[in-house]
């Protein structure tokens, strides 16, 4: 699974620029605010139609134009594709593969997938359980098309729910569709539950091994789901998992009636982090918590490979320079076999230690 062109359109500070990619390891270089993180997000946007970073399309247009486009060229299952996204200021985007209109984000994962590695990651386990939980729902949402199905889905009810239980006490007889959007969260819900209970175990074999590996095999590392507390078994089937949250939810009826806030589901999730049984979030050290991200994004990665047969595109944005020698020469070595890009400053000059093809950025443009 590799991308062999680029081409960028209006995308963020990025005029108009292709270019061609080393099938092994990319290093692209250069200052900082100068596109280096744009040209990262722009992978990962064509894996899944999502920006690790923005929060809408608009914000991937450039300042002075009304469109933007990303369109790449992959080899993906020994078979060619051409991806192209194109965005506007006002209407919905478009998205081709292979010149058939992609209706959803599962025609761009069914292609490509990516692992995504900046240095915020670094400090996933003391960040609070919404970041877990989106690290949970960007690597699924490639990997399972019903889950992102699920998940925008899940979105929209809560949306709607809170909207009811705010408005409630000017409109009161918004109170009679609560029912019926309780029963669907939890439908929806149970299945979420059960993706991400399998995940986590997947991601807990691969993530121990790494942790024990780049920790000179003193620690082990543990992580553990944690969901509504009715659903005492998240590998149960899942009419078992629905009846749990829909007892849950009935006896927190009148706390989110009072509250008028949405109290009860999955999207209070999280994954606890152990390290030697300890809770690495409250008791570990700074280098036991990078190492503990290091091996969750390591383990992502594996999962990737198991479920598609090849490896995922590995992005490493500024990364290294954040991690002393000993964890730099580890995530080298663990992510040969696929293809890689490494983003560095100018001073870093990594590509003095790799080979690979070297970009050097500068407002938007290779020089």
């Amino acid at each position: 699974m590799r991308i062999d062109k680029l081409t960028l359109d209006g995308w963020r500070n990025y005029r108009r620029q292709t270019l061609d990619f080393d099938g092994s390891c990319n290093v692209i270089y250069g200052e900082n605010a100068q596109g280096k993180t744009n040209l990262l997000e722009a992978v990962v946007y064509l894996s899944c139609g999502k920006s690790p970073r923005a929060h809408g399309d608009r914000e991937l247009i450039g300042f002075d134009r009304q469109e933007a486009s990303v369109t790449a060229q992959l080899l993906s299952r020994e078979r060619v594709f051409t991806t192209d996204i194109q965005l506007f200021r006002g209407r919905r985007r478009k998205m081709t593969v292979n010149g058939v209109p992609a209706k959803t984000s599962a025609a761009l994962s069914d292609v490509l997938h990516t692992v995504f590695f900046c240095p915020e990651d670094l400090f996933l386990i003391r960040a609070g359980a919404a970041e877990r939980r989106r690290f949970m729902d960007l690597s699924l949402c490639q990997l399972r098309p019903r889950y992102a199905e699920a998940l925008a889905e899940y979105g929209r009810l809560y949306e709607h729910k809170t909207r009811i239980l705010r408005d409630s006490e000017e409109k009161p007889q918004l109170l009679e569709l609560l029912p019926e959007f309780n029963q669907r969260l939890c439908r929806v819900g149970a299945v979420l539950i059960g993706y991400r209970a399998r995940f986590c175990a997947a991601l807990a074999e691969y993530a121990r091994q790494a942790h024990f590996e780049c920790s000179g095999q003193r620690e082990e590392l543990t992580l553990c789901y944690q969901t509504v507390k009715t659903v005492e078994d998240a590998f149960a089937p899942q009419e078992d998992i629905y009846q749990a949250l829909r007892h849950h939810q009935e006896t927190h009826l009148a706390a989110e009636r009072a509250s008028r806030l949405c109290l009860s589901g999955p999207h209070k999730d999280d994954v606890e982090v152990l390290i030697n049984g300890r809770s690495a979030r409250q008791y570990g050290s700074q280098g036991q918590v990078r190492t503990a991200a290091l091996s969750l994004k390591l383990a992502e990665r594996e999962i990737h490979k198991n479920a598609v047969g090849e490896y995922p595109l590995m992005l490493l944005d500024d990364v290294l320079s954040e991690l002393d020698p000993r964890r730099q020469e580890y995530v080298l070595n663990r992510i040969r076999g696929g293809q890689v890009f490494i983003t560095c400053c100018e001073n870093d000059r990594l590509d003095t230690m790799l080979r690979g093809r070297v970009f050097h950025i500068r407002d938007g443009e290779v020089l």
